[in-house]
């Protein structure tokens, strides 16, 4: 079939698409007078408990004279606040993914030779199966990289002799295989597509067991494989930043569900990615560099404040950008006076700019963090407070790298996939239900009109 008439929307299927948005429209009244949380969450943002997890815990308020009220966030993994970690593997010069990773898996910060073993195993596992690059990845390249990572995913079942045992044995060494390929799948994706589709010559460079996740990556990335040490370290940092938020975020809640059924690991992760790509979940922070690109353009002069805010102004009033009517970065469902994933970060980013030279945009950046929150609540209410997230300054940061857009939504699962394991081996170990949430049916009975007398 030609492509162009497999992907055309004719009158036919605009029609019925119209019919079907018709008859899928609810009076948004009834959702208050049944007290349904849409989205699962009340009419405060606070989500519905729908389980319990021992893998990590997002805070954002405080108690002060029995009153919740919004306070700096905090991000805690298995008990440790991810201050504290960052600062622990950084202050010692050690890379932190795969520490981290061993204390999200299995509930404690490894000892210097559980760390050692651990790297080990993970390296032993970062081979493809034989042919697996020229018979999947280079096939069908898609334009759309997290596409093409879900396909291969989804590709591994066939090769896997345990495909369907959900023991937590299996389970996890399926995991671990999957944590130590995902970089692989989605940069050789990549590459298969650039070379392709715009021409570019084609780098397919292995993996080396020595380096880190992070360096692998920049090494099979980039044609020369050569990376700078605050290059890999700050992308190390990212993986971990990215890699847990709880879990009620749309990608682990999804997980969960779909663990729930007692699907195989394969489905499970493809489920979850298919969450991520949305770009209400891990799209944001190309959104974030997109609109820098427009605002450097528009903005001549980024020092100044009342042209900046005079910017965001139109940003908000639909006027600037993509006329959404959002300042892309800046905001979060839990968060509201800090995310502490941009704090983190923030340091770091600065560092990166200076080696790179791009001080002036990382001052536009910080600038447009300072106003912001001020912006919208000119224009507003604001219940919670406001403030940047995590992607506001993670686009930016790969950008520095270098790393193709088509990379940003892929290097968040590289990193949120060890998330996805920790949850789905709790799921499986606390497995008793099926989740199935309730939905209450609104629509009338009506009786059986034979198919003549139909209008």
């Amino acid at each position: 079939m030609d492509t162009k008439n497999y992907s055309e929307i004719t009158p036919d299927i605009i029609r019925l698409a119209n019919l079907s948005k018709d008859s899928g429209v609810i009076d948004s009244e009834l959702f208050t007078k049944y007290d349904v949380k849409r989205g699962l969450r009340d009419l405060n943002g606070k989500g519905v408990l729908a389980g319990l997890t021992n893998i990590s815990d997002v805070r954002a308020t405080e108690m002060v004279d029995g009153v919740s009220v919004p306070a700096h966030g905090q991000l805690f993994y298995r008990g440790y606040n991810v201050r504290d970690l960052v600062t622990g593997f950084t202050k010692d010069n050690r890379f932190g993914f795969e520490e981290v990773a061993h204390l999200l898996l299995f509930g404690k910060l490894p000892t210097e030779k559980e760390l050692s073993d651990f790297k080990i195993l993970l390296a032993s596992y970062r081979t493809l199966p034989t042919s697996f690059v020229r018979d999947i990845i280079m096939k069908a390249p898609s334009k759309d990289m997290m596409n093409t990572l879900a396909r291969s995913v989804l590709t591994l079942y066939s090769y896997d002799e345990k495909a369907d045992d959900t023991s937590l044995p299996n389970v996890l060494r399926q995991c671990l295989q999957l944590i130590s390929l995902f970089p692989l799948l989605s940069i050789y994706g990549y590459q298969a597509y650039s070379h392709y589709h715009d021409g570019n010559s084609l780098y397919i460079h292995s993996p080396l067991p020595e380096l880190s996740t992070a360096e692998n990556i920049l090494h099979i990335l980039r044609p020369d494989s050569s990376y700078t040490p605050l290059e890999a370290k700050i992308l190390d940092i990212a993986l971990v930043l990215h890699m847990e938020h709880g879990g009620g975020n749309n990608s682990t809640f999804t997980t969960h569900v779909i663990t729930s059924s007692l699907t195989d690991t394969y489905s499970t992760m493809a489920a979850a990615l298919a969450s991520l790509k949305g770009p209400r979940h891990g799209g944001a922070n190309i959104k974030v560099v997109q609109m820098f690109d427009e605002m450097m353009n528009a903005v001549q002069n980024w020092e100044d404040e009342e042209e900046v805010s005079q910017y965001l102004n139109q940003l908000l009033n639909k006027e600037a950008f993509d006329h959404s009517g959002l300042i892309y970065g800046v905001g979060h469902a839990i968060y509201s006076k800090s995310d502490p994933r941009a704090v983190i970060f923030k340091s770091f980013v600065g560092k990166l700019s200076e080696e790179k030279g791009l001080t002036k945009e990382f001052n536009l950046y910080s600038l447009v963090e300072k106003l912001a929150p001020q912006v919208i609540a000119g224009q507003r209410p604001i219940y919670k407070g406001v403030s940047v997230n995590v992607d506001f300054y993670s686009g930016f940061v790969y950008k520095m790298l270098g790393l193709p857009m088509e990379l940003y939504t892929p290097i968040f699962a590289i990193a949120r996939i060890v998330g996805w394991s920790a949850h789905r081996m709790e799921e499986l170990t606390n497995n008793g239900k099926i989740i199935r949430p309730a939905y209450k049916p609104i629509a009338a009975e009506q009786e059986y009109t034979d198919i003549l007398d139909r209008s």
